[in-house]
């Protein structure tokens, strides 16, 4: 019998990572209790674009967040950071270059560095593919959805708010790029909403489970470490292929629940999927050390939220 190895078969690990297992299983070793709830739909609507993209005016969504001076690192490499998130949705300048950071977030900093914005945060990209008449215009503004852990706020406040900014503006469609596993969740919820207004959607994620336990229209992904749904870090040629895919699948897409996966890879081995969260390759000690620092997280982040 041939070997899969003869075959060339990829390696068994070589899958996108199953983050709601990882994850469940991870925080219960931690200690805690009840695993979390993930958002579910079975119906997911679907706003076919309405003209060309070289006819419409795109919105873009972020989980990114502004740099926030006296707040800690934020940096590339920084560790997680919950002084640094924020709490209500705001809005900046598409014309304009800004500052953004991912410390927030439980990006996978084992493997990559949030070290160029260009992978999680598109909006040169975009004013690109508007220079060369692939899309008509951006929208004004760029909108940031914080990353809520529960739904009702998400359902409830940030995504109706979100909604409201990008028909002001007039989008035709919105592009939703998040970061880590809760951030899929909140841009996939948001894109929901946005589609039952008539704004049609794309997520670009690197957590395919997530996206499509929820249920959306159209997601592109990436099988990228968590941090990078927009492209390779320091890797243009990426970045501009994985945003024209996420274009195409704007405009092709047939019906809702449409996943498309981007045929780039991040490295020759996939034995970087095998880290995140992974409480098998943890030790006791390990195990006890991220507890700890994982409730110092959670009262930081109670104390930004009285600030804000």
């Amino acid at each position: 019998m041939n070997s899969s190895h003869d075959l060339g078969f990829a390696a068994v690990h070589d899958a996108p990572i199953a983050y709601l297992q990882r994850i469940r299983t991870y925080y219960q070793a931690l200690g805690y209790g009840a695993p979390y709830e993930w958002a579910h739909y079975v119906d997911v609507p679907f706003a076919p674009l309405a003209k060309p993209l070289s006819q419409s005016r795109v919105a873009l969504v972020t989980t990114a967040a502004r740099y926030q001076p006296g707040q800690g690192e934020q940096g590339p490499g920084a560790p997680y950071n919950a002084k640094a998130k924020f709490y209500t949705v705001y809005s900046g300048d598409a014309a304009q270059d800004h500052d953004l950071r991912i410390s927030h977030v439980a990006i996978d900093r084992q493997h990559t560095t949030a070290q160029d914005p260009g992978s999680y945060f598109p909006l040169p990209a975009l004013r690109r593919s508007v220079a060369s008449g692939r899309i008509a215009s951006l929208a004004p503004r760029f909108h940031g959805a914080p990353t809520n852990r529960s739904q009702r706020v998400t359902l409830e406040v940030d995504a109706p708010e979100i909604v409201a900014r990008c028909l002001a503006d007039g989008a035709d469609a919105a592009i939703l790029v998040p970061n880590c596993p809760v951030c899929h969740q909140t841009t996939a919820l948001v894109a929901r909403l946005l589609e039952s207004r008539g704004v049609a959607t794309v997520v670009m994620g690197c957590a395919k489970d997530i996206v499509e336990h929820v249920g959306v229209p159209r997601f592109l992904f990436s099988d990228f470490p968590l941090g990078n749904s927009a492209g390779r870090p320091d890797d243009p040629a990426s970045q501009a292929f994985t945003l024209e895919l996420a274009l195409r699948v704007l405009e092709s897409a047939p019906a809702a629940r449409t996943t498309v996966q981007s045929p780039l890879r991040w490295s020759a081995s996939a034995d970087w999927k095998l880290d995140y969260s992974n409480i098998e390759r943890l030790s006791p000690q390990e195990i006890q050390r991220r507890r700890a620092e994982f409730d110092r997280a959670k009262e930081e982040a109670k104390a930004r939220r009285q600030e804000q």
